[in-house]
């Protein structure tokens, strides 16, 4: 299996997580709460798979600017949060530098 699927899937694991864990309240809510252990549990699996064939460097910063861009934009689906214009420029240029990783690294493990 593609250790970039493997990655993407990780990084699915760790959004859906990250927002249920906003909507457990804390750990007060018990569904949102098992979303969160076990989107965590699913995604740092996943990762681990990913790091047999991809540079943990860059494993790591594929998973965290996509995870940043995607928890963002549920956060305002989801938790109706505003983004600013600084907010969208940073979450551009964090986009702009994974592109630059997969396109032009060669240690990205492609």
């Amino acid at each position: 299996m593609s250790p970039y699927l493997l990655l993407s899937v990780a990084i699915v694991a760790e959004v859906v997580a990250t927002t249920a864990m906003k909507s457990s309240e804390g750990f007060t809510r018990l569904w949102p709460s098992i979303a969160v252990v076990v989107g965590y549990a699913i995604a740092f699996y996943f990762l681990s798979l990913t790091l047999k064939t991809i540079p943990t460097g860059i494993a790591y910063a594929i998973w965290a600017g996509a995870g940043i861009v995607l928890i963002a934009l549920l956060g305002w689906i989801v938790h109706r949060q505003a983004l600013d214009l600084p907010a969208m420029l940073g979450m551009g240029l964090i986009v702009s530098g994974v592109l630059v990783i997969q396109v032009f690294s060669r240690s990205s493990g492609h």
